[in-house]
């Protein structure tokens, strides 16, 4: 096995190359991977059966193993991703602006790859196809660091996806996977300083926590998801069941899943035994008044307030106005996605102005927070901080700039 630094080498190598390929020859690049996928379903399913069955030998939660399981149409919808990411324009050579001086000199502010972006992620094998996607579409090479539940399940998808790079003419190495997954690899990829131009942590508060004590190279906090949905007094509550219902049981084990409700006390009366009668198998945890509309809801404890479930789990608490369930979500939210009921424009223009989140959501589902649903064909993570990039994260922000100086002789007085 390779050392990590001999593979950080190969990853930057091949991002040199990259970094200078045609659009044509990425995009190629992204249809073979993605033809490969498909035709490789089988060899895939069954290495990833492999890794679940392992999950389930060792008692792992029925939520870790929605995140692990693939299926027939997780494979066509990751070789889908691919085509997606295809068809979106390439930000590299993009000129974000451009200007002209006194003196002549024309000054542009281009588009151009980080160079090596790594990953560290837990459980999703999909993740090896979207970061790889979305490297190479933006001009990076990919180096990739999974857990060991999914390691067979990586190796298997990153096999597919290096044949179809190559295929098109590209190195192999655009995609590097480690498969050392110890803990003293993990710390060792995280310091890997002169090889990482990004790293970006996909996984639990434990993950996250490991890259912010020991991560000596850049990264971007791919953060919890305790997202909030506030019914408010002028809500359509038909809406807000069904944006409820989705939001926390469609995928309950993901990060843009709706983990705590706040409902005005002036529908809360009507509201929580429709919304408790539609979340048949949905533990409800609240607060008194919360408990005494619906006697089945469990007390609350402090923790509950602010906690990602990734589970059939959700907190729910009863506030007298706008400024109480802002005030609610702002201490216990994470950065992530909080969304709004209401029929009123001014209540809804105080929360998205006043809410502070990746993204703020007005009458829709909080299960929107995501790449492909915002038109990236994929995403790399959800950043829940302010630099250098914030929500999901697709090509583009997978870029920098640089800029570009053209003169004919001017000298500095």
């Amino acid at each position: 096995m390779s050392s990590l630094s001999e593979l950080g080498q190969r990853a930057k190598h091949a991002s040199r190359t990259l970094a200078l390929a045609s659009s044509r020859t990425k995009d190629a690049a992204l249809h073979a991977a993605a033809d490969l996928l498909v035709e490789r379903s089988n060899e895939i399913l069954r290495a990833n059966a492999s890794d679940v069955a392992r999950a389930e030998a060792g008692g792992v939660s029925p939520a870790v193993i929605d995140r692990l399981r693939l299926s027939e149409a997780r494979v066509v919808a990751m070789a889908g991703g691919l085509r997606q990411v295809a068809g979106l324009t390439d930000p590299v050579g993009e000129v974000v602006e451009g200007w002209v001086r006194p003196n002549g000199l024309r000054i542009e502010k281009v588009r151009v790859p980080l160079g090596v972006v790594a990953i560290i992620y837990e459980n999703r094998p999909n993740v090896t196809s979207d970061a790889a996607g979305l490297c190479l579409k933006s001009g990076n090479a990919a180096f990739l660091r999974g857990s060991s539940a999914a390691l067979v399940s990586n190796k298997a998808v990153a096999a597919a996806l290096q044949e179809g790079f190559a295929r098109a003419g590209l190195p192999r190495d655009c995609l590097v996977l480690v498969e050392d997954t110890s803990y003293e690899s993990a710390r060792e990829f995280m310091r890997l300083r002169g090889v990482i131009d990004c790293l970006i942590p996909r996984g639990g508060p434990s993950l996250i926590q490991a890259v912010v004590e020991n991560a000596t190279v850049p990264y971007v906090i791919d953060g919890d998801g305790n997202c909030h949905l506030y019914v408010d007094a002028a809500a359509d509550l038909d809406m807000a069941v069904s944006l409820l219902v989705n939001g926390k049981t469609q995928r309950p084990s993901v990060c843009n899943a709706t983990e705590s409700l706040v409902v005005h006390r002036d529908v809360a009366s009507k509201f929580l035994p429709a919304a408790t009668a539609a979340l048949p198998g949905v533990r409800l945890v609240g607060d008194e008044a919360a408990r005494d509309l619906v006697p089945a809801i469990e007390p609350a404890t402090e923790e509950d307030w602010g906690k990602e479930y990734l589970d059939l789990v959700l907190s729910v608490r009863v506030v007298d106005d706008l400024d109480a369930a802002i005030a609610h979500i702002q201490r216990y939210g994470s950065g992530h996605t909080e969304a709004i009921v209401t029929g009123d424009l001014v209540a809804a223009q105080r929360f998205t102005q006043e809410v502070d989140a990746a993204a703020v959501v007005v009458n829709a589902s909080t299960r929107f927070t995501d790449g492909e649903e915002f038109g990236f064909g994929a995403e790399i993570g959800i950043s829940t901080q302010k630099l250098h990039a914030r929500g999901p994260m697709g090509v583009r922000e997978l870029t920098t700039t640089k800029y570009i100086v053209t003169g004919n002789g001017q000298v500095r007085a």
